[in-house]
């Protein structure tokens, strides 16, 4: 099984949608960590599982926007959420892990 991961480093905003009282309801940014894991049983024909510039172009569409207009109405863009919508965008992902702050890390993994 071949495994390659790629680190991308993105600002951006976002606002959540709570039924409290939160500071995090407000539109804030935060210098996210995001770490995406492919996986594949053969390479390509290029030798590698995905090239590392198609997982940046889409955790890319994410830097320097506000992630809830890029998510869409029906996904509360929470650090969980965020995860899954990259994973779910990536070919051949199999773990997303979201770094918002220091000590703050989701992660979404396919079983």
């Amino acid at each position: 099984m071949y495994t390659v991961t790629k680190r991308v480093e993105i600002s951006s905003a976002h606002s959540l949608r709570l039924p409290y009282e939160s500071k995090c309801r407000n539109l804030h940014g935060h210098n996210w960590i995001i770490d995406v894991t492919c996986q594949s049983e053969t390479l390509n024909e290029d030798g590698m599982v995905l090239d590392f510039v198609k997982i940046k172009e889409i955790v890319g569409k994410l830097d320097h926007a506000n992630i809830n207009e890029i998510l869409g109405d029906g996904i509360n863009p929470t650090a969980e959420n965020i995860a899954k919508w990259i994973c779910d965008r990536v070919p051949l992902c199999v773990k997303v892990s979201v770094q918002e702050s220091e000590g703050n890390v989701a992660v979404y993994e396919r079983l």
